[in-house]
């Protein structure tokens, strides 16, 4: 099978094109501007170098390749650039999105008509925002597709963009694509992330005896999966999820910050010295982020197989080979 993914330098791409390539399929990797996950995989698989904001580059890459899945996973990730760049992320979120689809449309008119590629798309739990934070208040925790989207901050309305102009290509233009909801997730090659940076600094401090950690906010609650967990769900929404439909896809298990910690603390061994850096708590913030994954069970038979320690100590592991 012919696969293209995007954002194919980031943490979810950059693993998602391993296994893709093990499976058996011929597999394209989009990147734009970091190379760094990339030049760590030794597997034959081809890379390009595009920057989906311009249609020519994707428009030339999908009429050539005539990929039959498509994992649009390449966006501007982190919420708080986003306050810092609003323009870029819209930019880059929503733009890149639309050229994905009329590159396809072309690829209709110009190559062959019944082309009809499935299109999993990178969206995000954030479009809930303050949602969230009034189920919270009425004792609810697992919020469902239905939900009212009332992002907080600028990522979260770019992925509220992108998540309906989505819904409007496929009622349009009978594109064949799937909204993947997308809680917290992290793992090895995953940066500026909480667990990301709190395993750095751990193995950091194993180094250096400097045990010092700057935090946020540890009272934040978060659902956090593993990548390969999630790598695994959006694969299985291409094969068995409905198209035009949208799916959360999140970990079951919720975890406080200053869980994470002691998980960490455990496994290194050594007691980390607190400290709390104003810089690192954002203007608003989700108290509490859990999906409901009822439909992405039932539809596609998903189940979270890897915990949170077992996460960790691969994190761990990697940082230490590599710092």
């Amino acid at each position: 099978m012919k696969v293209l993914v995007t954002g194919a330098g980031g943490m979810v791409g950059s693993h998602m094109v391993e296994l893709l390539y093990k499976r058996g399929d011929e597999v394209v990797g989009i990147w734009h501007k970091n190379k760094k996950n990339i030049e760590q995989i030794t597997l034959p698989i081809k890379f390009v170098q595009c920057d989906l904001r311009y249609a020519q580059g994707i428009d030339e890459l999908i009429m050539d390749f005539m990929p039959e899945q498509i994992y649009h996973l390449a966006a501007q990730s982190y919420p708080t650039v986003s306050w810092v760049s609003p323009t870029e992320t819209i930019d880059v979120n929503i733009n890149s999105t639309i050229n994905i689809y009329e590159a396809i449309k072309k690829a209709r008119k110009y190559k062959d008509n019944k082309y009809n590629p499935i299109v999993v798309v990178a969206c995000s739990s954030a479009e809930y925002g303050e949602t969230l934070n009034q189920m919270q208040g009425l004792g609810e925790v697992y919020v469902k597709e239905t939900a009212q989207l009332q992002p907080l901050h600028p990522y979260g309305v770019s992925k509220v963009g992108q998540d309906l102009i989505s819904f409007q290509y496929f009622m349009n233009d009978h594109i064949r694509c799937i909204r993947a909801r997308i809680f917290n997730s992290t793992g090895t090659r995953k940066v500026n992330d909480v667990t990301s940076d709190f395993t750095k600094r751990a193995v950091e401090a194993e180094k250096t005896s400097n045990w010092e950690l700057k935090v946020g906010n540890l009272d934040t609650k978060r659902a956090i999966m593993d990548q390969r967990d999630l790598v695994k769900g959006l694969m299985l929404l291409a094969e068995k999820g409905k198209a035009g439909d949208v799916y959360n896809i999140s970990s079951e298990y919720v975890y406080q910050m200053s869980d994470i910690v002691k998980m960490i603390e455990k496994q290194v061994g050594h007691k980390l010295e607190i400290k709390i850096d104003e810089k690192l708590i954002r203007p608003t913030d989700e108290k509490i982020i859990v999906g409901d994954i009822t439909k992405l069970k039932e539809d596609t038979g998903w189940y979270q197989d890897i915990r949170m320690e077992q996460t960790i100590s691969d994190m761990l592991d990697y940082w230490r080979k590599i710092l």
